[in-house]
């Protein structure tokens, strides 16, 4: 079993939108021999769809908007990779994810630098202490200094850096980099669309054929650049990689494959083993032999054969077994975990074992909610999944009475999914549930696999709250007749009483004239994104 932790790598890709996270997914997948041909999420008609979007909208859009497990066999190590949203609106999403990693791989446009997306994402890492990893993306085109890339890292993220890698020239002028690890450079050869693995020529820097490749003045500026950073005399340290502290810089192109494999290599000999976690005072290490998981993420219709609901569960300690009994510790129940599958992208297949840092898709509980924990402990309770308050708020509507059971089924599951919340306004003439959710473009995909996926359109209509705000004590009560104007009293999910509220201004009027009634941003007991 130790074996087999030991060989586990389980790793987020975080970015801003379009910096590359997918093509690099992509191509990750193309050189662990996983895919044959990498796909774009950008393709033409004529290229392959891009494995870790799976859904029709990602396609159309050419957006990642829902995250995906892609498991593979690489050298000798087992790899995790968990796709995710770079569009803001699916930030939840990305954060719940974060939550069942052990490392992350930062993806930033070498022509932009560190974007705002970037940087809260990087805030999650820091906050859970998850080790990233850098790799500087779009060289073939034109990009900013190096060393100004580097400098930035420091300044803006606070992150100490180490090149691992060199580019020679960028825009027209990128021909490769060069590896500081080995002292050679390697040049590679562009191929059609970049969907087969780039050809690569390994040289000394000294060798005639570098001079005669590159120009004159990108030779030289290279030159001089390494021997700065070699004077700089900035040692590698393992052990700041490791608690988050100082950053592996790797860089190329993802969409010509120039670079990717030395960064994936890199990134599987230097990133963590599954980690350990801890529980409230506890610390429950991945060699334990009970068997222990939480779920981070359910997701419904993956496949639609089978119209199913997918919960998907962080292994962290122990052998899971197909078949094995364990307690769903909110509900106390004991669980026989039967319907267990390994994932890549939307394709499953049966799984019979799994170990810490392995992601599991579990089919046929429709009572697990993301958060639960499974364990053969009846005490063990995971704290880790994070909640957000929601920003936007509109009512949804079923247009048709025909369509009305579809509509409600699916509504019912997608909000199981906690892509979006719900809430019911006392006193409201409106006899339609009152979402709530992160970004506006979250409705959109609601609305989009309500009509795909169960076959029921809707309308929504938008709703005035901007602020939603919860009784920091629930024994207390609030009368209406207290409330500013346009606020109102509703009761989420979980029966819990919540405030909204048109604006902060009237939120802050609210607080300051009712000292007595303290608000929280999230549900009492709820793991904040920023805790």
């Amino acid at each position: 079993m130790n074996d087999e932790i030991l060989r586990r790598r389980t790793f987020a890709i975080i970015s801003h939108p379009d910096a590359g996270k997918t093509t690099l997914t992509e191509k990750f997948l193309l050189y662990g021999g996983a895919v044959q041909l990498a796909g774009s999420v950008t393709a033409r008609k004529n290229q392959r769809a891009s494995t870790s979007d799976w859904m029709e909208l990602e396609r159309q859009r050419g957006i990642s908007v829902s995250s995906t497990v892609l498991q593979f066999e690489y050298r000798g190590y087992c790899v995790n990779l968990l796709d995710t949203p770079g569009h803001k609106d699916f930030s939840e999403d990305t954060y719940r994810v974060l939550t069942a990693v052990d490392a992350a791989v930062m993806v930033i446009d070498a022509g932009k630098g560190i974007e705002t997306q970037t940087r809260k994402l990087f805030e999650v890492c820091r906050m859970r202490g998850i080790p990233v990893f850098t790799f500087m993306n779009k060289l073939d085109r034109p990009a900013r200094d190096p060393l100004a890339l580097l400098d930035e890292l420091e300044n803006v993220l606070g992150l100490h850096s180490y090149p691992m890698n060199w580019p020679l020239g960028d825009g027209a002028d990128f021909q490769g980099v060069f590896d500081r690890r080995s002292k050679q450079v390697h040049f590679f050869e562009r191929v059609p669309g970049g969907e087969y693995r780039a050809p690569v020529s390994v040289h000394d820097l000294s060798d005639p054929i570098v001079r005669e490749r590159m120009a004159p003045d990108v030779y030289h500026h290279v030159v001089e650049e390494l021997a700065m950073l070699e004077g700089a005399g900035a040692k590698f340290d393992e052990n700041a990689v490791l608690h988050g502290q100082l950053t592996p810089v790797f860089f190329g192109s993802a969409v010509n494959n120039f670079g990717v494999q030395l960064l994936l290599d890199g990134f599987l000999q230097l990133a963590p083993t599954p980690r350990p976690r801890k529980v409230h005072d506890r610390i429950i290490e991945p060699q334990a032999p009970a068997f222990s998981g939480f779920i981070f993420k359910i997701q419904a219709n993956m496949d639609p054969k089978h119209r199913d609901r997918l919960a998907f569960v962080r292994v962290c300690s122990g052998k899971f077994e197909r078949d094995m009994n364990v307690i769903h510790t909110r509900t106390g129940r004991r669980l026989r975990l039967s319907s267990s599958h390994k994932l890549f992208g939307r394709d499953r297949e049966t799984v019979d074992e799994a170990y810490p840092g392995d992601v599991v898709g579990l089919v046929g509980h429709s009572d697990f909610h993301i958060g639960d924990t499974l364990a053969e402990d009846p005490n063990l309770k995971y704290e880790e999944i994070p909640r957000f308050p929601p920003e936007v708020f509109a009512w949804l509507h079923s247009p048709t009475t025909a369509q009305f059971k579809r509509f409600r089924e699916g509504l019912e599951q997608l909000l199981q999914e906690g892509v979006v919340q719900s809430f019911l306004v006392k006193n409201s003439a409106q006899r339609v549930p009152l979402l709530g959710a992160v970004g506006q473009l979250q409705f959109e995909v609601v609305q989009y696999r309500l009509e795909t996926e169960y076959g029921a359109q809707s309308r929504l209509a938008s709703a005035p709250w901007k602020i939603a705000r919860w009784l920091a004590d629930e024994s207390q009560t609030v009368s209406e007749d207290i409330l500013p104007s346009g606020a109102r009293l509703a009761t989420d999910a979980g029966g819990k009483t919540v405030l909204l509220f048109e604006s902060q201004w009237s939120c802050d009027y609210f607080v300051q004239r009712n000292p007595k009634l303290p608000l929280t941003a999230l549900p009492p007991n709820t793991i904040a994104a920023g805790d």
